[in-house]
């Protein structure tokens, strides 16, 4: 049975969060003159051109003890948001990348509430 954890629970908190936001953060930086450009499309860029992980064995490492949570937040995710697991949950390689997607998925929609936040207060 597929636990309730639903992935609006990610947050500071969840497994390798902050790992994931410092990637997310070099990203800005590497792409500081292109960001403008890349606008809306800021996730896909980040967290969906390149692996985050290549190799099972770096995969299995990064996954340590948590794989069963991660799997269920994959196959959560998956099943709310397109009605069926694609992912394949036997190649570590494939989880860890779903999984920092969707984390990635989090961290963007935190920072683009924080951009807005911060022009709307410069503003008035």
């Amino acid at each position: 049975m597929l636990t309730k954890r639903k992935t609006t629970m990610i947050d500071r908190t969840t497994y390798k969060y902050l790992e994931i936001k410092e990637y997310f953060e070099n990203f800005l930086k590497e792409n500081s003159n292109h960001l403008e450009e890349i606008g809306d499309d800021l996730h896909h860029e980040c967290f969906n051109t390149n692996f985050y992980i290549t190799g099972r064995y770096q995969a299995e490492k990064w996954l340590e003890g948590h794989v069963f949570s991660i799997i269920n937040i994959v196959k959560y995710y998956e099943l709310e948001y397109f009605g069926e697991c694609t992912t394949n949950l036997a190649e570590p390689e494939q989880v860890v990348n779903m999984y920092v997607y969707i984390v990635g998925e989090h961290i963007v929609q935190d920072y683009f509430a924080n951009y807005h936040w911060r022009k709307a207060r410069e503003i008035a």
